[in-house]
């Protein structure tokens, strides 16, 4: 049983699929490593600013991250503070792969958990300190319903959690996404592959957008 798995992993390499190794097969201790320079600006679980000047990292797909992280080192994706991270330090792809797979597993509850009468002070302190809940955003959640699963859906998934090389908005702090989204109407970041200044951002009015925003905190796990 256990050749016949390593057998499916090594035919998939060879025809060049992805991955996503479990948890338990990354080497953690070389990930938390290579994550370390990280944790200053996005938090030690990967949670990112609390005002939204850093992204949540963590729960995003492994295959984004490492995308975002080749186009700050070859510089498609202009980013001073990660320029020197991912080029300066000659970040290998094969870093790239393993903290992407780190930040991939890493959960962050929107809800306090249910502790055992044996759990320390410390477990309970980390525990909450890991509990991530975006305040809810002004806006109309209905039409902002409307709106993202008509237009947003296909790429990010119905709840927001990100599908493929699209990364997960829920979870993901206002400010910060609302800034993305002036970045790409002002064609500084490409949002689709249409090229600048085109696709589904540029047929939507300033309201709508921030309907859509409104209701992606409405949709945070637990709420929905």
């Amino acid at each position: 049983m256990r050749h016949a798995r390593r057998f499916d992993i090594l035919l998939l390499i060879l025809l060049g699929v992805a991955v996503v190794l479990p948890a338990a097969a990354l080497d953690l201790e070389r990930a938390k490593d290579i994550y370390g320079p990280c944790a200053a600006c996005h938090g030690p679980f990967g949670a990112g600013g609390k005002k939204g000047e850093y992204p949540r990292i963590a729960g995003q797909s492994s295959k984004y991250i490492e995308q975002q992280l080749k186009a700050f080192q070859s510089q498609l994706r202009i980013n001073l503070p990660m320029y020197p991270y991912t080029r300066e330090r000659e970040l290998p792809d094969e870093d790239m792969k393993l903290v992407s797979a780190y930040l991939t597993q890493i959960e962050l509850p929107t809800r306090p958990p249910v502790f055992k009468d044996s759990d320390d002070a410390l477990t309970r302190l980390l525990a909450m300190e890991k509990i991530m809940i975006i305040p809810r955003a002004e806006g109309g959640i209905e039409n902002g319903r409307a709106i993202y699963q008509k237009n947003c859906a296909v790429c990010h998934g119905k709840t927001g959690q990100g599908r493929g090389m699209f990364p997960m908005l829920v979870g993901q702090y206002t400010n910060y996404l609302a800034k993305q989204v002036d970045a790409y109407l002002a064609a500084d970041r490409p949002h689709d592959e249409e090229g600048a200044k085109t696709g589904v951002l540029y047929t939507l009015k300033a309201g709508d957008i921030q309907d859509v925003l409104a209701y992606l905190t409405a949709i945070q796990e637990g709420d929905r």
